[in-house]
C-alpha cells in the first residue's frame, strides 16, 4: 500500500450528533492537533444545515446519500443529496488524487461505548482496528453485513477508513467524557497513520474481535404501528450475548416476545432513537476472531 497523503475527518454527517461536529470545529481552531508531519488531515463538517437547526437532517437523511447512482443522478437536488455531491467532489476531486482515508465521527442513543464501524475487509482497516482495540480493550469493531457492496454512507467513499460511532448519548447532546475518548481514538489512529509512513508501525494483536452484522430487526408491528418495546432485559445490553429463548420484545400488553434464532447473537444499535423510523430496533451480528496474518498475508 502506498504511503498516505490525505486524511479526511468528518462529523456532524447527522446534525444532532455534536460529539463529532464539535471536534471538527476544534480542529479547525487548533488544526495543530491533527496535522502530521507525513500526511494532510482535512476536517469538514458534513451537514452544516442540519446542524445550526440541531436536527439529523433537514430534508433526507445525508448519511443515506452516497450512492454511486445517486451521486450521478442529476434529478436528484434536495439539500442533502447536494451535499452529498459537494462532499464527494471535495474529498475525490476529479483529475485529483483523492483522500487516502476517511473517519466520519457519529454518535449513538445505544449503549455502544467506543465503536469502530469499519467500510469492509480491506487489511489495511483491520489493521489500524487491532491496534486501536489494544490500546483500549473497551473499544469494540462492528462491521455492516456486506461490506463489499455498494453502500450509501459517506464512509464509502473511500476503500481506507471508517467510523467512529460513541454512546449512548442523547441527540443534540455534548457530553465531556465521551468527547475526550473519541478525541483520544482519533489522535491515536493519526499517530497509527504516521507510524505507517514513517515505516515504524508496531505490530498489533494477532487477532481481531469482529461483530460482523447479520440482519437487522423491526419491532413488532400491527396495523403498521410499533406494538412492543425492547424488553428490559435487553436494554442497554449491546454487544452481550442473546440467546434463542432469551427475552427480544415486550408488548405494551405485558406479553414477553423472546428471540427465536437458532444461535447466539450479540445485538448492537438496541433502541437506537434515530432508526426508529427506519424500520430498525436492533442490529444482529456474529461474534468472529479474526487472525490478521491470515488476511494480511
Amino acid at each position: 500500500m502506498n504511503p498516505i497523503q490525505k486524511v479526511a475527518i468528518v462529523g456532524g454527517t447527522h446534525g444532532n450528533e455534536l460529539t463529532g461536529a464539535y471536534l471538527v470545529k476544534k480542529f479547525e481552531q487548533f488544526p495543530h492537533l491533527v496535522q502530521r508531519s507525513s500526511f494532510n488531515t482535512l476536517t469538514l463538517l458534513g451537514n452544516p444545515r442540519a446542524f445550526k437547526v440541531n436536527r439529523r437532517y433537514t430534508e433526507k437523511d445525508l448519511n443515506r446519500c452516497f450512492l454511486s447512482q445517486d451521486l450521478q443522478n442529476p434529478l436528484l437536488l434536495s439539500y442533502e443529496e447536494q451535499r452529498a455531491k459537494d462532499i464527494d467532489a471535495l474529498l475525490r476531486p476529479k483529475n485529483q488524487p483523492p483522500v487516502d482515508i476517511i473517519i466520519d465521527l457519529h454518535s449513538t442513543t445505544a449503549n455502544m461505548g467506543l465503536t469502530l464501524i469499519l467500510s469492509n475487509n480491506h487489511p489495511f482497516n483491520l489493521q489500524w482496528a487491532a491496534y486501536l482495540t489494544a490500546l483500549n480493550p473497551q473499544v469494540k469493531v462492528f462491521r455492516w453485513a456486506n461490506p463489499a457492496h455498494d453502500a450509501p454512507f459517506l464512509r464509502s467513499l473511500c476503500p481506507l477508513g471508517g467510523a467512529i460511532e460513541v454512546g449512548a448519548i442523547a441527540q443534540g447532546v455534548l457530553q465531556a467524557e465521551l468527547f475526550q475518548q473519541t478525541e483520544a481514538l482519533i489522535q491515536s489512529l493519526l499517530d497509527y497513520f504516521e507510524a505507517y509512513n514513517q515505516g515504524g508501525i508496531r505490530q498489533p494483536s494477532p487477532t481481531l474481535t469482529l461483530y460482523q452484522g447479520t440482519e437487522t430487526v423491526d419491532y413488532p408491528r400491527r396495523g403498521g404501528e410499533i406494538a412492543a418495546m425492547i424488553h428490559p432485559q435487553l436494554q442497554n445490553r449491546d454487544y452481550e450475548p442473546l440467546h434463542p429463548g432469551d427475552p427480544m420484545f415486550l408488548t405494551f400488553e405485558g406479553k414477553t416476545i423472546v428471540y427465536e434464532g437458532t444461535s447466539t447473537v450479540y445485538p448492537v444499535f438496541i433502541n437506537e432513537a434515530a432508526y426508529y423510523e427506519k424500520g430498525i430496533a436492533l442490529c444482529l451480528t456474529a461474534r468472529q476472531e479474526v487472525t490478521l496474518s491470515e488476511i494480511i498475508s
